[in-house]
């Protein structure tokens, strides 16, 4: 059963949410910019690997630059203690977020999400 989570990366200013698998790897990530709620990404891991797995050598760049890029390692069971703090949100919170994110980020996107995971 999936766990769903929201966490701030204050070198950012970035809310992220995450739905992890039962060994706590995300397989869907949404980054909002704190300051004004401008999503910055949506990506997704299923959609990473089929597109790693295409044999287009540019998919997963091309992926990346438009929906972001999924935490690369499983999130720690607490983080008392530590920064961020990662808290557990509803998995209709995390829907809700996920289709807001797919549905208003740019055909384009800018920024692109880097690559971020709680210490």
């Amino acid at each position: 059963m999936a766990t769903h989570i929201q966490w701030f990366w204050p070198d950012d200013g970035l809310w992220c949410y995450d739905e992890l698998d039962d060994a706590r790897w995300s397989t869907r990530h949404v980054e909002v910019r704190a300051h004004d709620g401008t999503f910055r990404a949506a990506a997704s891991l299923t959609e990473v690997l089929e597109a790693r797995n295409s044999g287009d050598p540019r998919a997963v760049q091309v992926y990346e630059h438009r929906y972001g890029v999924v935490p690369e390692a499983p999130f720690p069971m607490s983080t008392a203690g530590s920064e961020p703090s990662i808290e557990r949100i509803s998995a209709e919170r995390f829907e809700w977020l996920w289709q807001q994110a797919r549905r208003r980020l740019p055909p384009e996107q800018a920024e692109g999400g880097r690559r971020r995971q709680p210490r």
